[in-house]
């Protein structure tokens, strides 16, 4: 059965990827981002995200002229500070960008979805929440995400809407290896702490991301799905 989905910080990484997927699979995609990509495959919305007042009233429409069978809340900010460092405005930001669209996203697609006694939510988490040197907001941010997560599936969870969050470690994204490239410092500190000895695929994240809005997924919820090469139970041994 072909659904639609609303994708947040859909226009590149794992949500390009995911969109891709779903695409593919024979579902409508709804993409929303700062920047729109060259090409994308769906119906895309230029939107800057960390504005409350357009963000509500652009996704007011979107559930009015579409019927939202899930949402994935993938948009965020991450913007590295060591302790002594922080600032409350920089730590509000990505607190900010990181926990309301999911807010209102969620918000905006729930009456659609309750009425018609389906639905998907994923929230897109980080192996961060179990603790990242410098990611003090950004980690508390998808920690939080994490916590959404459990509280609104119990909320829903006989309304035949799912919640679930995925929790990516690396992932060779065009931002990721920006700041990491190939052989560089930064590259190996990261691959130190994945048993697997390699960065995840976009691909692989948005795979996970895909089941969780599948029908075969509807007794899942309230869960976090650690999607990260081994990184979130311990470094191997060799």
């Amino acid at each position: 059965m072909s659904r639609t989905f609303l994708i947040t910080g859909a226009s590149k990484g794992i949500g390009y990827a995911l969109s891709k997927q779903l695409a593919a699979s024979g579902h409508h995609v709804i993409g929303i981002a700062r920047q729109q990509p060259d090409t994308f495959p769906g119906h895309f919305v230029t939107l800057d995200l960390s504005d409350d007042t357009a963000t509500q009233d652009t996704l007011a429409a979107l559930a009015e002229r579409f019927e939202i069978d899930g949402v994935v809340n993938n948009v965020g900010l991450v913007t590295p500070q060591a302790l002594a460092d922080i600032s409350l405005d920089k730590f509000d930001e990505v607190m900010r960008l990181n926990l309301h669209p999911a807010l209102l996203a969620t918000q905006a697609a729930l009456p659609g979805m309750k009425m018609r006694r389906f639905g998907r939510v994923v929230n897109i988490s980080s192996l961060t929440i179990l603790g990242t040197m410098e990611r003090t907001a950004y980690a508390a941010a998808k920690a939080a995400l994490a916590s959404f997560t459990r509280t609104w599936a119990l909320e829903l969870a006989t309304t035949g809407i799912t919640v679930n969050a995925v929790a990516p470690g690396p992932t060779e994204t065009e931002l990721f290896r920006a700041g990491n490239p190939p052989g560089s410092a930064g590259e190996q500190r990261y691959l130190a702490g994945v048993p697997m000895k390699r960065f995840g695929q976009p691909a692989e994240i948005a795979a996970t991301i895909a089941f969780l809005l599948s029908e075969q997924a509807a007794f899942i919820t309230g869960q976090t799905l650690h999607v990260d090469g081994g990184a979130s139970i311990g470094k191997a041994a060799f």
